[in-house]
């Protein structure tokens, strides 16, 4: 490598932080710009110093390195370590260079590092698939219990047990929970694959709602209904999805 790269290691437990770091110190082409403890740290760094390789533990507390990647508006190079092989399909499916299982060996690790080294030489393949990667988290995952949105340097955590309804908004869906409303840069169809179909059901292309928050729903004109919801608000639902809604409803 002719210039350094710069690479960050986010990691809940010190002891492992340690090691990265001693695996590291021989590699002077590396240099490290940033040690975080959670994912939150960690998207900060990254938006701080944009750094081109970060080792990436996947078992954190208050965000999963899956998590965490889901909020950032670019990917750097990924090396995931962690002590949990059933990680380990995703994380090659996500683009990972490589994944590294607890306990690693030197050789290991050099081994990956040099993956790094091979791909940053190649750097343009790696722009056309910061999209389909977002995407893949998101839909991967399955049904979701919270969402992340991120707003500047603020992360807002909405668990869906606090979401009413979303709204599709342009670009962005917006959250309308019990503690406010929360814009967030995704689609309605992305965002139906991520909720349980249990709980949540889109009534209109620009509209999903809780099912139990369902105050009542009338009937207006021919053939249009409206949801009233527990907050008072009104939900116009499309001819094409009452069907669904009333099967959803036992009516």
């Amino acid at each position: 490598m002719n210039e350094k790269i710069n690479a960050v290691i986010i990691e809940d437990e010190q002891p492992a932080r340690d090691l990265l770091k001693a695996y590291l110190q021989p590699h002077d082409e590396v240099e490290l710009v940033a040690e975080c403890e959670n994912g939150f740290d960690g998207v900060k760094a990254i938006a701080e110093y944009h750094p081109d390789l970060i080792f990436l533990d996947i078992q954190m507390p208050k965000l999963t390195g899956f998590e965490m990647l889901e909020l950032l508006d670019d990917y750097p190079e990924i090396i995931f370590t962690t002590a949990y092989d059933e990680f380990a399909l995703r994380a090659f499916e996500l683009n990972a260079v490589d994944y590294l299982m607890k306990p690693f060996s030197r050789k290991r690790f050099d081994q990956a590092l040099e993956k790094v080294f091979a791909r940053l030489k190649n750097k343009s393949s790696q722009s056309d698939t910061v999209e389909k990667l977002k995407v893949q988290v998101r839909e991967e995952s399955g049904p979701q219990e919270r969402f992340f949105v991120k707003t500047g340097n603020r992360i807002d955590v909405i668990p869906v047990t606090e979401i009413i309804r979303i709204e599709a908004q342009d670009d962005y869906v917006e959250f309308h929970t019990t503690k406010g409303r929360f814009l967030k840069k995704e689609t309605m169809a992305q965002m139906e694959k991520q909720l349980s179909p249990d709980r949540f059901l889109r009534v209109h292309r620009s509209h999903i709602i809780r099912l139990d928050q369902m105050e009542k729903l009338e009937k207006y004109g021919k053939e249009s209904y409206l949801v009233i919801l527990k907050d008072g608000a009104k939900v116009q639902v499309s001819k094409s999805r009452i069907k669904n809604l009333k099967e959803q409803l036992g009516i």
